[in-house]
């Protein structure tokens, strides 16, 4: 499967999002929207408000990342406001079986995530049970950091056991990617790139995406 790219709405200027994503939007394939809770991770972004205003703006796919500490009482307002799936960080909610049948009761597709730190262990029990697994390639909450390369033995552990169990999940990476990182996220099995800065931070950001892409599909 060709490589996709999920532009962050984190780097975009929150002044101007219907702009910023407008001009992405023929070429990108979803759009990684960040919700911050300022608990679990130390630092607030936006909210459902936000979401809700955005939704009737675009078609993309509404990749919803909950860096909350309380997400599945959200899931139906996620769903409400336009998202497409949701996903929970397994160092929020170490057996997810519960929370990812909540997700689909309510519509949703589900992710779990993993940060930096955390074992490939943790999540590989549950793979089953998701759409999509999130590989971070830097610590969450902030926009802008370097990426860890130490990551991408997960990524290639995810991919061999998603392939050796026949399971339809993709393997997504956030954090720090540029054409160079994501060519190497690509090589170690990932599907789908979270970009902020390396989109939305250029003077142009469709030629910023049409460079990650050639990279990923070199």
């Amino acid at each position: 499967m060709s490589a996709r790219i999920y532009p962050s709405l984190l780097a975009a200027d929150f002044a101007r999002l219907a702009e910023d994503v407008g001009r992405v939007e023929e070429a990108v394939d979803g759009l990684h929207v960040d919700v911050m809770d300022g608990h679990f991770v130390p630092n607030i972004s936006f909210g459902l408000s936000v979401i809700e205003d955005l939704r009737p703006t675009t078609s993309l796919f509404f990749d919803t990342h909950l860096m909350m500490s309380n997400p599945a009482f959200f899931f139906p307002h996620f769903k409400t406001a336009g998202c497409d799936m949701v996903t929970v960080h397994v160092e929020v909610v170490p057996d997810p079986t519960e929370i990812a049948g909540k997700a689909r009761a309510e519509g949703l597709k589900f992710g779990l995530t993993l940060n930096p730190s955390t074992p490939f262990s943790a999540v590989e029990p549950f793979l089953p049970l998701v759409d999509n697994l999130l590989v971070m390639s830097v610590f969450p909450g902030f926009g802008g950091q370097a990426f860890i390369p130490e990551v991408l033995e997960k990524v290639e552990r995810a991919r061999k056991t998603i392939d050796s169990s026949q399971l339809a999940a993709d393997i997504q990476i956030d954090g720090g990617i540029t054409p160079e990182t994501g060519r190497r996220a690509r090589a170690a099995g990932a599907d789908i790139f979270v970009a902020g800065t390396a989109i939305f931070g250029q003077p142009d950001p469709v030629e910023a995406v049409a460079t990650l892409r050639a990279a990923l599909e070199d």
